[in-house]
C-alpha cells in the first residue's frame, strides 16, 4: 500500500532501507519518545524491522520525503494493534522536526485508515514529548483526560503516556453506497492523497 501527500511518499519499509531506516533513528532523542524500539537502536535492529511484512489493516509506511533526486528517509507513521483498537504511531527524524511533515504523514495514514474502514484510532504520547500531543490535536483526536503508564523500550522503564482517540466519521456519507464502496469512492476522492494496495 502507498500513499502520496504534497512532499511525501508513504511505502512499505524494504529490506534495502534498512541503512537509511538506521540512520534516521538511531537517536536517542526520537527512540524514548516511541513505545516498541530499543535503546540503543542497531543495525541488526533495522535490518530486522526492515525484513517484517505488516498485516494489510495495519500497513506501515516509511515516510520518503520527494527531493529533485533519490527520495530521502526522514521517518515512519503506521497503524498497529494494541489492546484490540488501532493505534497511530509516527516519528521523524530530527534533522526534520520543526516543518510539519508529522502532522502531513499522519493526516495521510488517519485517511488509510478511513479508506480501510477502522472506526476509530487511538494515540498516545509520553507527557514529556508535548510537541506529540500537539501533532494529535491538528489532526483531530480528542484528549481522554487521563494518562497511563506506558513501558518505553527506548527508556527502559515505563512513563506517563496521555491518551487521545479519532473517531472516524462517515458523516460525509450519502447513504446510497454500503460500506465497502464508500471506503473505494474516499480513496479514489481523497485529495492530495492516493492509496494503492
Amino acid at each position: 500500500m502507498f500513499a502520496r501527500t504534497e512532499r511525501l511518499l508513504l511505502r512499505p519499509c524494504w529490506p534495502e532501507d534498512a541503512p537509511a531506516l538506521y540512520r534516521a533513528i538511531a537517536d536517542e532523542g526520537i527512540v524514548r519518545n516511541l513505545a516498541r524500539a530499543p535503546w540503543p537502536y542497531s543495525s541488526a535492529e533495522a535490518e530486522r524491522f526492515a525484513a517484517v511484512e505488516h498485516p494489510q489493516m495495519f500497513p506501515s509506511f516509511m515516510l520518503m520525503r520527494r527531493t529533485d533526486a533519490a527520495p530521502q528517509l526522514i521517518g515512519a507513521c503506521g497503524l498497529g494493534d494494541r489492546n484490540g483498537e488501532v493505534e497511530l504511531g509516527y516519528w521523524i527524524a530530527r534533522a526534520h522536526w520543526g516543518q510539519g511533515y508529522a502532522t502531513e504523514a499522519a493526516k495521510a495514514v488517519v485517511d488509510v485508515a478511513k479508506a480501510l474502514g477502522h472506526p476509530k484510532l487511538v494515540a498516545g504520547h509520553f507527557t514529556d514529548n508535548p510537541a506529540s500531543g500537539r501533532v494529535l490535536r491538528k489532526l483531530g483526536f480528542r484528549p481522554l483526560g487521563s494518562v497511563e503508564r506506558r513501558f518505553s523500550a527506548g527508556r527502559r522503564a515505563d512513563a506517563s503516556s496521555a491518551l487521545f482517540e479519532l473517531t472516524l466519521s462517515k458523516s460525509d456519507k450519502d447513504g446510497s453506497d454500503d460500506d465497502a464502496a464508500y471506503a473505494m469512492r474516499r480513496m479514489r476522492t481523497s485529495v492530495p492523497l492516493r492509496v494503492a494496495a
